[in-house]
């Protein structure tokens, strides 16, 4: 029926990853279900999984006490260093050690 009226609906396969980035947070979807829908033109995307929040610029809504204390405990750096550090490398962990290791 929706065929009748122009409404494609799909299942994309194999999805490893889908990221939603707003200006305050990231949505990470790991091996999440999407279904695509195409009507008039359009593509509405369904997203069906439990994200990791994160606040943008590597805070995040998880253990992020427990990453500071981890990077602390490698580097031998500050909080505020390692808050810096996470803030730049988008709180990709290994970049932010390697960015203070090298400092």
């Amino acid at each position: 029926m929706m065929k009748r009226f122009g409404i494609n609906v799909k299942n994309i396969d194999n999805v490893e990853k889908v990221i939603i980035q707003t200006d305050t947070k990231e949505y990470v979807f790991d091996a999440a279900e999407v279904t695509v829908m195409e009507a008039q033109g359009q593509k509405t995307f369904q997203i069906i999984g439990e994200p990791t929040v994160k606040t943008r610029g590597g805070e995040s809504e998880g253990p992020l006490k427990e990453d500071i204390k981890l990077i602390m405990e490698q580097t031998g750096k500050s909080e505020a260093e390692v808050r810096k550090a996470l803030k730049e490398t988008n709180g990709d962990l290994a970049e932010a050690i390697l960015k203070l290791s090298q400092t």
